[in-house]
């Protein structure tokens, strides 16, 4: 996995409290897979001690800006301001230096071609759903759910219709799109289409309904968990959850940033799922 420091291309704020950061990444953006993550460390700064985590929302090539080079590779992260490491990132202009480790962790599986997909997303848990729609719009019918308190949540949208995503939003207070929650959208378009695959990331609260919606339809679902982590490869297990059939005779803990961010929901224990265990920085 590449450790390396480098350079931000553009750091800017993209709705009240949201940001998009663009990062250069040599060498990285060929390995990366969808639902993937990396820790980002501000270069020369001793506070905050630990990296953060941060789902990648995409990767690409950009012009040089020196003429006869070739293009720069980057890697894209969305974060919102919720603690002292994200209004420092926030701080950050082009060409500050930052260290990065990634990209992290196992991804999403595309699942059976030709069976529609569903992405849902919570406020900031929308990140690592587009690279998976960039590889799923191609050979299936894809719909984004989005949803968020307000309609300053609901970010990125156009991007995934620039795909040619099916987008529906709901917020909580009825700004944009549908007044009420997105699992409430997640149901009736389940209702409506039958079968489904469904991909799922957002606060803990949104998974547990996500998840019993569709295994009362029979919907396969992978999740992509977030979690405070301070390694973010396996070593500390500061961001363990706990798997299917964990017992205190039996334990079985899975880490999150190592063995996911990414599981099929029947990998996990929804049963003993910590509604307030999985919120990080990046994630949130």
């Amino acid at each position: 996995m590449p450790n390396f420091k480098t350079r931000i291309l553009a750091n800017q704020e993209i709705a009240p409290g949201y940001w998009r950061m663009r990062i250069q990444a040599p060498g990285a953006v060929a390995d990366c897979k969808p639902g993937q993550f990396l820790m980002f460390r501000v270069q020369l700064s001793l506070l905050p001690l630990l990296r953060r985590p941060f789902g990648i929302f995409r990767t690409g090539f950009q012009p040089s800006d020196v003429d006869g080079l070739p293009p720069v590779e980057y890697l894209e992260i969305l974060y919102k301001i919720v603690g002292q490491g994200t209004a420092m990132m926030s701080e950050l202009h082009q060409g500050d230096r930052v260290e990065i480790l990634g990209p992290l962790g196992r991804g999403f599986s595309a699942g059976a071609t030709g069976r529609e997909k569903i992405l849902v997303g919570g406020g900031i848990g929308l990140v690592p759903l587009f690279m998976l729609a960039q590889d799923l719009v191609e050979k299936n019918r894809v719909r984004l759910l989005m949803g968020g308190r307000t309609r300053d949540d609901i970010i990125a949208i156009t991007e995934f219709e620039r795909l040619g995503v099916e987008t529906y939003t709901a917020t909580e207070d009825g700004s944009l799109g549908e007044q009420g929650l997105v699992t409430d959208v997640l149901e009736a378009k389940l209702k409506e289409i039958g079968e489904a695959d469904v991909f799922a990331c957002g606060p803990m609260p949104m998974l547990q309904a996500v998840q019993k919606i569709c295994a009362r339809y029979e919907a396969p679902l992978q999740v992509s968990l977030e979690a405070l982590m301070a390694c973010g490869v396996g070593a500390c297990l500061g961001c363990v959850v706990k798997g299917a059939g964990h017992s205190e005779q039996t334990p079985r803990y899975l880490c999150t940033c190592k063995e996911g961010p990414v599981f099929r929901a029947e990998q996990l224990d929804w049963d003993l799922m910590d509604a307030t265990e999985s919120s990080c920085e990046g994630c949130k």
